[in-house]
This record gives structure tokens, C-alpha cells and sequence, in this order.
């Protein structure tokens, strides 16, 4: 099974190159703004934390928001998805042959976030600046309180013992539906590593067993969701490329020093940023239904 969902996400990744290089060509007149080398900065820091368990989608609309990247909020879960796709990617193509998991654990909620990034990215593209800076907001708050709790153990102690190496029953049931929803709010910007964490904690498994599951699930979903923002031009190509190519470096030397690497105090203090970005989004939003 590992060696089938190998040759799926190898597959993922040429998918992917494709549609965005094709788009890119095709637009070469029209990329957008943005710095190739601040983004594919951004690119390798955001996915080098992400392959180490700290996430991306937050790091990135810190970066992005402080280094005035963006011009258009309603292209930044465009950005997100599309620029993280082949870098989570990588990040899949590594762990998936590393760590076993039940395999009908794994591929169910694999889909099931597929299924709802792209009910999830359908929505998103439709929504209006103010509402996409509203979401984009809470997201983040959301995002840094399940780090937070996660940090402090308060997530950590509903798994503490846990062995499972997969899901049956009920508990599948209540995993797959889980990660669904996951799936669709990755499309508005919520990160779906933290979560996806504390439900395998809380149905049992081994924290161990997360790493496969919420990879693979991004990095099923992400190609999809794609599809939808380079369809309705819901993103940046600049941006997102530059992201892509600074990315997939940061994963392959993350991952040579992931178990012995200390992160404790960095993700503190990305933890404090996101709150603070999640908060000026939300003021933000409410700026710009008051003009």
C-alpha cells in the first residue's frame, strides 16, 4: 500500500507541476506582483517548519502580510494551496515511506480530505474580500490555540499511551468525517496539521501515526483544491511559484534533521505572531466593511 500511494503522490506532483507551469506560460504577461526572491524565501522557511510539524498556511500569511507581498487578500487561499502543493508533496513522498499506518486508516481520510478541499475551495473563490480576511482572521486564532494547546501538553495528555496504528468502527467513522471538514477549511486557511493531530489523539492512535496521515491528506487535497483557484484566476502566480521553488529545498533539508532538532522555542514564538496576524486580519475585515 505504501508503494501505491508512492507512485499516486509521484503522480500528484507531475499533475501539479503541469497545471501550474502551464498557467504560468500561459499568463506569462499577467504573474501578479510580488518578489521571486522574498517569496521563494518565504517558501523555504514556511515549508522547512512545516516539515518539522509547525505548519505552513499561518507562516506564510505572517510572511506574506509583513513583507507586503499580497495586494489581494482574496488571492491568498489561492496562494496557500497552490504554492504548498508540491512541497507537501515531497513532505508526503518522504514520510509515507517511513512510517507504517493502517492502510484502510490512511487512505480513507486521505479522501476525505480530498473531498472536502473541493467542496471547500469552491466555496472560498466565490467569497468577498472582507469575508475572506474575516475567515483568514480566525483561522489563524484557531491554528495558534490548538499549537498552544498542543505545546503545553493539554492535547498531548488525551494520547499520552496511545499505540494504535489505525482506526475501526466508530472511531474510522468519526476520523473520516473529521477529516473532511479539515479538508474544506484548509481552503480558507486553517492549517489542517494541528487539527488532524489532536483527532488522532483523541481516537487513540499514536502521535507518530499523524505524520503520514495529515501529510498525505494535504497533499491529496492541495492538487485538487488547485484546480479550482487556477481556474477562476483565484490566486498569484508569482507569489505562488516563487513559494513552490523556495519550498521543496526547505522540506528535503528539514526532513535530514527533523528527529533530532529542537523546536520548542520557535514554535512559541510563531505561536505569539499568529495570534497577532490572526487578530490585524480580523480588525482588517472589520476596516473594510466600516469604509
Amino acid at each position: 500500500m505504501a508503494q501505491i500511494i508512492f507512485y499516486i503522490l509521484i503522480g500528484l506532483i507531475i499533475f501539479q507541476a503541469i497545471m501550474l507551469v502551464r498557467d504560468v506560460l500561459m499568463h506569462r504577461d499577467d504573474l501578479g506582483p510580488g518578489n521571486w526572491i522574498i517569496n521563494g524565501i518565504i517558501g523555504f522557511i514556511t515549508d522547512f517548519a512545516d516539515t518539522i510539524g509547525i505548519g505552513s498556511f499561518a507562516l506564510t500569511t505572517m510572511m506574506l502580510n509583513i513583507t507586503k507581498q499580497n495586494k489581494d487578500d482574496r488571492k491568498l487561499p489561492g496562494i496557500l494551496n497552490v504554492g504548498h502543493a508540491i512541497p507537501v508533496l515531497t513532505e508526503a513522498v518522504i514520510f509515507v515511506t517511513v512510517i507504517e499506518v493502517d492502510p484502510v486508516t490512511l487512505v480513507t481520510l486521505i479522501l476525505a480530505a480530498i473531498v472536502g478541499s473541493w467542496f471547500g475551495s469552491k466555496f472560498v473563490t466565490k467569497l468577498s474580500e472582507t469575508a475572506i480576511q474575516k475567515w483568514i482572521g480566525w483561522a489563524l486564532l484557531i491554528t495558534a490555540i490548538l499549537m498552544l494547546l498542543r505545546q503545553t501538553e493539554v492535547i498531548a495528555l488525551l494520547g499520552r499511551g496511545n499505540t494504535a496504528m489505525g482506526l475501526t468502527g466508530a472511531k474510522l467513522v468519526i476520523g473520516i468525517v473529521g477529516n473532511f471538514f479539515f479538508g474544506a477549511l484548509m481552503t480558507v486557511g486553517v492549517g489542517l496539521y494541528a487539527p488532524c493531530m489532536a483527532m488522532v489523539y483523541m481516537l487513540g492512535m499514536t502521535p507518530l501515526a499523524a505524520f503520514p496521515i495529515m501529510m498525505c491528506s494535504c497533499a491529496g487535497l492541495q492538487p485538487v483544491a488547485s484546480i479550482n483557484f487556477i481556474r477562476e484566476k483565484a490566486y498569484s502566480r508569482k507569489i505562488a511559484l516563487a513559494i513552490t521553488l523556495g519550498g521543496v529545498p526547505g522540506v528535503i533539508i528539514a526532513s535530514q534533521f527533523l528527529m533530532g532538532l529542537d523546536i520548542t522555542m520557535i514554535t512559541y514564538l510563531v505561536i505569539v505572531i499568529i495570534f497577532y496576524t490572526g487578530i490585524q486580519y480580523i480588525l482588517k475585515s472589520r476596516k473594510t466593511i466600516a469604509a
